[in-house]
């Protein structure tokens, strides 16, 4: 074992062990024996292929070239394909229209006509309905830039004779809608809605109508009046499905806590034919979270199974577990699983298919048996066959280091909490009298969480001797409704006081050195960094990916989506103008005397580059070391191969310089102002 100071360790995991032959795992579909998802490739510029699965014949790609499965609905995506059988529907990236890959076929035939303008109709979150003629989703049209894009429900005709049809309208008038989902009969259409200034986690609606289907082959389909189920403004409800017996299912969090709910078939068909309130009954009650954040479209966090349980992943204190529900009620059995982060669960054969990862697995798509009954000790364990397996990266788990979640106490006699991963390298150590360096890790959102899952560029950092302390602050989901609303009026508060108080446990523990603390964030995450950096004296250098700097600026450019976001977070905007001031880092950059790095896409319609241009002027002008590097066809995340291993490495360089150690990787050098 080598010594040697922190930072400076050498490692395997270095920027082209990350990109090389990386994918984002996306949602699972199952058609038939068939098990299908989609991956996002860096290696391939971002582009969103198709993968099909076949027992007996492996996994093939569906996609030809030129086409990608993506959308750009709310600008964050997700939900953008469906599959009836072996027939796949989906959003094309390059010009947002729906495609069909009917079965036996290479090609790719419209659905939807070319808008007027590029990117005009957007689509997303849908189904075909049961007899396969019909797909209905989400279309979101931009037909001005002066006026907000039209969120509505739409059905497209998947069999068409000759043209590709005007979509029909199915559901409009509210600001946003979701997960329309029609029932096993055919007859009744659910969804859900809300409208500005809240956001799907602060208050949605659970809406039914009835639905006519004339059958005829120019055929239209009418839906009746709109019930609704439950819901408000302080009720946030997601992931509506209907179970096989036709009742509803959805996920509320009206008891602080994302739990499931269900109305019976007959409490549905009172409602939509004679508006019979309907009663919810909550099934199996527990205080952690089923549901997640509806930031992308088409989350998936339970199912039902094919004996009629219902299999949940739930999460608590920071790890996602496994857990089912018996056929008719009970409590939840707690389920053994290998996975720590779980997404996109569907019901398969007997079992289910899941995507899952570890704090030493990387994302991978497993089938899952699930035994009928549970073991002695209460709970039952799942075997894991991948179907898609994590890469072979060539290294040995001893190279990754391992979570620990920490809950510390923070401002406001509260509690925050977060994942601490030490420095790990069995090949170094360091001097016995050094402490390391702490990398703060603020994650988006800002209602978001952080995720115990093996993600290589945390283990870059860790293994070259930094520490990493990703902080889940209150605003975090995760924890209940009523922790993620401490941020509420006070974002750039509490988040930067729960990174600071989750430093300073670090610190008094011997984890960190006080004189070598970095913080970094991405959009609203950099957001917390700049606002650390400006308005707090306790970090030596920073790097913001995409961060706000101005939030009038935010609140006055951003999509429709976030219009109004910032009116819940700080206040309502113009009316409360001067609390934007008051928080914003761009208006008190006199105090902005710490080394930052930015990294900027060009291409972002969320946080645009105006944001990090204004931020490296005032670096610029107050004569702080910085760099800024943009990225020509990047938008919100950066998904370009290239684009991340720049990004990274220049960052690795960039404390290597400020904090003066010698970093081993050989990296292209980057321009440091004033340094």
């Amino acid at each position: 074992m080598t010594t040697a100071p922190f930072g400076s360790w050498s490692s395997p995991i270095n920027a082209d062990l990350i990109v090389s032959k990386s994918v984002s795992i996306g949602e699972v579909f199952v058609g038939g024996v068939d098990v299908w998802w989609s991956e996002a490739r860096p290696e391939e510029g971002g582009r969103v292929q198709l993968v099909r699965h076949r027992p007996g014949g492996g996994a093939i790609d569906v996609l030809p070239e030129g086409f990608g499965a993506r959308t750009r609905v709310h600008e964050y995506g997700g939900g953008a394909w469906w599959l009836h059988g072996s027939d796949v529907v989906f959003v094309n990236w390059s010009d947002q229209r729906l495609y069909r890959l009917a079965a036996g076929t290479s090609t790719p035939t419209p659905l939807t006509p070319e808008p007027a303008d590029r990117h005009g109709d957007r689509y997303a979150d849908g189904r075909f309905t049961a007899d396969g003629r019909w797909v209905v989703c989400v279309r979101e049209r931009h037909e001005s830039a002066d006026a907000e894009p039209i969120n509505e429900i739409v059905a497209v005709r998947v069999h068409h004779n000759g043209e590709p049809a005007e979509p029909i309208v199915l559901v409009s008038g509210s600001d946003f809608v979701a997960a329309p989902r029609v029932d096993p009969s055919g007859n009744v259409l659910t969804w859900f809605r809300w409208n500005h200034p809240d956001m799907p986690w602060d208050g949605t609606e659970l809406c039914v109508a009835s639905m006519y289907d004339d059958q005829s082959d120019d055929g239209q389909i009418v839906v009746g009046d709109t019930r609704v189920v439950a819901g408000g403004r302080d009720e946030s409800i997601s992931q509506p499905e209907w179970a096989p017996d036709g009742s509803l299912l959805f996920i509320s969090d009206r008891t602080d806590w994302w739990n499931l709910y269900q109305v019976s078939a007959e409490a549905v068909h009172e409602l939509v034919a004679n508006g019979v309130a309907a009663d919810a009954t909550p099934i199996a009650p527990v205080d952690a979270e089923i549901g997640v954040p509806q930031w992308v479209f088409d989350n998936s966090r339970y199912a039902v199974l094919a004996d009629g349980r219902i299999l949940v992943a739930w999460f608590k204190l920071g790890i996602d577990h496994l857990g089912v529900i018996p056929a008719g009620g009970g409590a939840m059995v707690p389920l053994e699983s290998p996975f720590t982060a779980l997404s996109s669960v569907r019901a398969f054969g007997y079992g289910a298919v899941v995507v899952g990862a570890s704090p030493t697995s990387e994302a991978v798509v497993a089938v899952l048996d699930i035994p009928s009954k549970p073991d002695i000790d209460g709970s039952t364990a799942v075997l894991s066959a991948p179907l898609r397996p994590a890469r072979d990266l060539g290294i040995g788990t001893e190279w990754y280091s391992t979570p620990e979640p920490i809950t510390f106490a923070t401002s406001g006699d509260r509690f925050a909490h977060g994942l601490y991963y030490p420095p790990t390298n069995p090949e170094f150590t360091a001097p016995d009298d050094e402490r390391a360096p702490l990398i703060v890790l603020s994650h988006g959102g800002p209602t978001s969480a952080a995720r115990p899952q093996l993600n290589l560029g945390v283990q870059f950092w860790t293994s070259r001797g930094f520490g990493i302390v990703d902080v889940n602050y209150g605003g975090s989901t995760g924890y209940g409704r009523s922790y993620r609303r401490r941020l509420i009026g006070e974002w750039g508060i509490v988040d930067v006081d729960d990174s600071i108080a989750a430093t300073r446990l670090l610190v008094d523990r011997g984890d960190a050195d006080r004189d070598r603390l970095i913080i970094r964030g991405g959009s609203a995450g950099g957001f917390t960094t700049l606002s650390a950096l400006t308005f707090r004296d306790v970090f030596a250098a920073g790097c913001s990916l995409y961060g706000v700097a101005d939030l009038e600026a935010l609140a006055r450019d951003t999509h429709k989506f976030e219009a109004r976001y910032l009116d819940s977070l700080v206040g309502p905007w113009p009316g409360r103008s001067d609390i934007y001031t008051e928080r914003s880092p761009i208006h008190h950059v006199e105090d902005l005397e710490c080394p930052l790095i930015v990294l900027q896409g060009l291409e972002d319609e969320i946080v645009p580059p105006n944001q990090s241009q204004m931020i490296v002027e005032a670096l610029d002008a107050n004569g702080v070391p910085w760099a800024y590097l943009e990225f020509e066809g990047e938008q919100h995340g950066f998904r370009q191969a290239a684009t991340i291993k720049r990004a990274l490495e220049a960052e690795a360089y960039f404390y290597s310089k400020v904090l003066g150690f010698d970093l081993a990787d050989d990296v292209e050098p980057i321009d440091i102002a004033h340094l």
